[in-house]
Parts: structure tokens; C-alpha cells; sequence
């Protein structure tokens, strides 16, 4: 049943209500920084929904594109693509006009001792981007991570908690909120906020760390004992649905799976499938934590706009499980869910 091709189909075959949505969108859409681990499927999933509605937009996918998959995935689907690097003098000034962008440029991973990069990559650059489109709307890329840590039984952070990012990388996402925050206040931009928490592609995500823990015989640390996450297919969705939410002055939307998941069960019923138990350390003293805080959102906004995301937790961890046994292609780009200090 699994093989890459597969996972793509699913990721990329859109549903009824993206289908009409993406009719009631005007104008052509622009996905910058489309390269990474969602952009690809979600530029597709977003020109397979104007094939289905029958509908012709441009969907114009820019990055400097170093995955040639990538590239041979959205060659093969009819996206356009711009090869450019987005932090070259005057490279934004270069890109055509369009109705819609979706943000996704960002840096993480490398964040700690290239703090400057990492800072550039998040507010320079977004400032670039908000001043080229500054008549579009824009749906902006963020991340659970500007909230704080907030205790499981207090249901997570929703879209009013007050923003208290940890770590450098964090708080430069809080910055790029800031910038594009700035623009729909200054010039009247449109704008959503897209606050993801943790998407699951199977090829990388927190359900596939947790499976690589597994088997390679690893303990997994529970100093953080829940986490939220959304099928990539579903995360993609909203995404290019949020074209419609996008006001002025800026909006943000938590976007996650509706459970609190606990880092114990989920690594139970992965070594089910997995044919393995998992080791677990409670925390680096190997004393109990029971009820420590973490990064889980409050997704309920979403939920009540978009409905529910059409794959469950368990199907999530089911298919996880299928895809590793089965010798499924890993980006080995760990999502360090686990992280306190924000060091990434």
C-alpha cells in the first residue's frame, strides 16, 4: 500500500470544501519558501483544487528548490516554480504580481550559535515580502512556539493567551507575526496568522521521531509529556482556505489536531503496531513529572471554521507505523518536540 507516490496522492487530493473554497479566491496564489517540508504537497493539493473546480489560477511555487523530488513533484502536477534565493539583494522585487500569498520562508533548525540568520530569515526578510505584496492577502506561516508552556489540564494556549516565546527561535517568529501585523496596520494588508503545531507528513513529524525511538531501541525522554499534531493533508488545507480569513488588522489562527496527546500512549500504540515496547526516561534525573507543561494549542477557533481534520489520531499512528515497517523514505529532520529551552 505505501509507497511515495501514494503519500503524495493522499496529501494532495483535495476535499469537497477546498474545492469550493478555492473558487471563492481571487486571483493567482504564491507560495514563498514552498520548498521545504510542506510546500511542495500544499502548492499541489492548491492546483489539484483549481483542476477539480475547474478553475484556471496560477499556483507559482518560489524557493531556491535543493530537493529535486521536490521539484519533480510539482513539475508533474502543472505548478509553476521560480527558482531564486529569497535573501538576494532585490530577488523579491523580481517575483510577478498576485492576489494571494502564502508565507512559509523560514529558518529553525541551526538557530542556536546563527541567531543573526535565523533572525534575518524571520523578520528581514518577511519585511521584504510584506512590502512587495503589501496589497495582497497574506497568510503567514507562524508556530506554536510564541505561546507559553501551559499545563494539560488548562487546555492549551487559544488565540487570546498572551505571547511569551522561549529561546531565540521563538521569539524571531513572534517577530515575523510583528512585521506582517505592522504592514496590515500600515498599508491595509489582509492578513491571517497561521499558528501550526506540529504537522505529520509520515516522513518526518513527531509520530515518526517517536517510531524512530522505538526501533532503534532509544529511551524517549518525557521531560515534556503531551504534544498536538495535524495531518499534513489537513494543515495544507487550511492553509490555502485561511486566503479567506485573511482581515485587516491581522488575525491568527491556532491550526493542530483536537487532541492533547500523551508522549506515552502514543509510543504504546506505535510499539504495537512496531512489534517493540518503548523505553521511557521521565526526565534527565528519571523522576517522575507528572503533570509538566508543554507547547499544546488550543485549536477549538479552527475547528468550529473548518470542522475537524478528517485523519484521527490513531489512523495517524497506524499509518506511521505501516510506513516505516514498510521501509518508507525519513527527512530525518527531527521536529525536537521535546525542546524546553528553545534552543534549536
Amino acid at each position: 500500500m505505501w509507497t511515495e507516490e501514494y503519500l503524495d496522492q493522499l496529501l494532495t487530493t483535495p476535499s469537497p470544501k477546498l474545492i469550493a473554497d478555492i473558487s471563492k479566491i481571487k486571483g493567482d496564489i504564491i507560495i514563498l519558501g514552498a520548498g521545504g517540508k510542506m510546500g511542495p504537497s500544499l502548492s499541489v493539493l492548491a492546483k489539484n483544487a483549481c483542476k477539480a473546480a475547474g478553475i484556471d489560477k496560477k499556483i507559482i511555487a518560489v524557493s531556491r528548490f535543493s530537493d529535486p523530488m521536490a521539484v519533480d513533484l510539482l513539475n508533474k502536477h502543472d505548478v509553476s516554480t521560480i527558482s531564486i534565493d529569497l535573501m538576494k539583494p532585490k530577488a523579491m522585487d523580481t517575483l510577478p504580481d498576485a492576489e494571494n500569498i502564502i508565507y512559509m520562508a523560514g529558518r529553525k533548525f541551526g538557530t542556536d550559535g546563527q541567531e543573526h540568520l535565523t533572525w534575518a530569515m524571520n523578520t528581514w526578510l518577511p519585511s521584504l515580502a510584506a512590502e512587495r505584496y503589501k496589497h495582497a492577502n497574506i497568510v503567514s506561516f507562524s508556530s506554536g512556539n510564541i505561546y507559553p508552556m501551559m499545563h494539560p489540564q488548562d487546555g492549551g494556549a487559544d488565540e487570546t493567551t498572551p505571547l511569551d516565546p522561549v529561546g531565540e527561535y521563538a521569539m524571531s517568529c513572534l517577530g515575523r507575526e510583528r512585521i506582517f501585523e505592522h504592514a496590515s496596520i500600515t498599508y491595509g494588508t489582509p492578513v491571517c496568522q497561521y499558528r501550526l503545531n506540529y504537522a505529520v507528513d509520515l516522513r518526518y513529524g513527531v509520530l515518526n521521531d517517536i517510531a524512530q525511538n522505538i526501533l532503534s531501541d532509544q529511551p524517549i525522554k518525557i521531560t515534556t509529556p503531551v504534544f498536538n499534531c495535524i495531518w499534513q493533508g489537513s494543515a495544507n488545507e487550511i492553509a490555502i482556505r485561511c486566503i479567506l480569513l485573511c482581515e485587516t488588522p491581522a488575525n491568527a489562527l491556532n491550526v493542530t489536531g483536537p487532541e492533547t496527546v500523551s508522549v506515552k500512549w502514543a509510543a504504546r500504540e506505535l510499539g504495537k503496531y512496531l512489534g517493540k515496547a518503548p523505553i521511557f526516561i521521565e526526565n534527565e534525573d528519571n523522576t517522575p513529572r507528572p503533570n509538566d507543561a508543554a507547547l499544546i494549542n488550543n485549536a477549538s477557533k479552527m475547528a468550529d471554521i473548518f470542522g475537524y481534520p478528517d485523519v484521527s489520531i490513531g489512523t495517524l499512528i497506524r499509518w506511521q507505523s505501516e510506513w516505516l515497517l514498510a521501509g518508507g523514505r525519513v527527512l530525518n529532520k527531527p521536529t525536537h518536540f521535546e525542546e524546553r529551552k528553545g534552543k534549536f
